[in-house]
């Protein structure tokens, strides 16, 4: 039995592709695994807030030092990364907004990457403190196509961007689904998004 954090970063409700998308494959995979249990967090519709200066002086200062007001401060960032933790896999659904992630996500990502609690630092550099073993698939939504090869590559600042700041904390094992061409005519929509599903299935037979 696997804890899986599914989260949804998208605002948008049913118009939402990668909402769809990453419903589709957790709906597909609590089918095959009945004894799996999801946690769903919706920073779409319920984003955490940025963090502040209260939030930097309290993640800096040792847990026994800090008074009531910093306390206080990273408490949602403890809870967000008791959370992260205690999950087995983690399944993302991500909109591709000006070439990279909303920034509800990079919110989400500034809480819970926390020195001490998911990467630590010594005289050899840093080290990722999130079990290596653990499992991410993450599902994009793109208005182009940006796939390896094309003229859009280049600027994909999305998938290089959760691959480094995954692996810093320890995620090494991240699955990505791509639905490119979203917004290039009926054709390419439907060839992407027959592709995704293809890909989805194919991820809960083999994830």
């Amino acid at each position: 039995m696997a804890n899986i954090l599914h989260i949804d970063t998208s605002p948008r409700g049913e118009r939402s592709i990668s909402r769809a998308l990453s419903y589709e494959f957790i709906t597909s995979w609590k089918d095959t695994h009945p004894g799996d249990i999801v946690t769903y967090r919706d920073l779409g519709r319920n984003p955490v807030p940025h963090v502040d200066e209260s939030w930097i002086a309290a993640a800096f200062t040792p847990p026994n030092a800090r008074t009531p007001e910093l306390n206080q401060a990273i408490q949602l960032s403890d809870s967000l990364i008791d959370e992260f933790l205690a999950a087995d896999r983690y399944v993302f659904g991500v909109p591709m907004y000006n070439l990279n992630i909303p920034s509800t996500l990079k919110a989400y990502i500034d809480q819970i990457i926390r020195v001490g609690r998911t990467f630590a630092m010594d005289e050899n550099g840093y080290k990722g403190l999130v079990d290596s073993s653990k499992k991410v698939l993450i599902i994009t939504s793109r208005g182009g196509d940006f796939s390896p090869g094309t003229p859009f590559a280049p600027y994909d600042y999305q998938e290089p961007y959760l691959r480094a700041v995954l692996g810093f904390i320890g995620l090494i094992d991240v699955t990505f689904i791509n639905a490119e061409n979203l917004n290039t005519g009926d054709d390419a929509r439907h060839k992407s998004l027959a592709g995704a599903k293809d890909a989805i299935a194919q991820a809960v037979a083999n994830w």
